[in-house]
This record gives C-alpha cells, structure tokens and sequence, in this order.
C-alpha cells in the first residue's frame, strides 16, 4: 500500500492537469501560429508561469487498489501484485494462468 501522501500528490496532479489543459492547449497552438519572435518569446513566458503540476507527463499511473506506481498493467489499472491475486481468483474475465 502506498503511502497516503502520494496518493493524495497524484490526486492532486490530476486536478491541475484538467483546470490548465485548455490554457496550455491555446497558448501553444497560439506559439506555432505566429511567427514574431518577440511574441513567441511572450507566450513562452505565459506558458512558463502555469504550474509544473499542471504538465501531463507529471502524472503518475498507480492502481487503483493498493496505490502501487511500479509494475502497472494499464489494459487494468492494477499493480502486478493485485492483477495475480485478482487472476488467480477468477476476479478478472478472460484471465487465466497459463501453463505450456
């Protein structure tokens, strides 16, 4: 189980990529378009001022069950370690242990 700190940082994380998304989507859409140096140079600035949170490659993929960030299979949204128990108790369909 991870700690509830983390869990709460991502939760947050997620939160300030949604409210700046549409911000960030403009000012860099508006950054390609123009072609005045002194301007592009402007909108940088505006774009560096949104907070680091707000970037979607700062967010974290963890399960949803234990908070685990490592060994996530995102086709579940689980950890490697709840994906086996969940297997191997026929919780997942479609699942099953193989054998060769």
């Amino acid at each position: 189980m991870a700690k509830k700190s983390m869990i709460q940082r991502e939760v947050r994380r997620i939160t300030l990529i949604n409210k700046y998304h549409k911000q960030r989507k403009e000012i860099k859409s508006a950054i390609k378009s123009i072609q005045d140096f002194s301007t592009i140079i402007e909108l940088q600035e505006k774009l560096q001022k949104l907070p680091r949170n707000s970037l979607k490659c700062r967010n974290r993929n963890r399960c949803w069950m234990t908070g685990r960030s490592r060994g996530f299979y995102r086709n579940f949204g689980l950890s490697r370690h709840v994906l086996r128990e969940m297997s191997h108790s026929c919780l997942l369909p479609g699942i099953r242990k193989s054998s060769w």
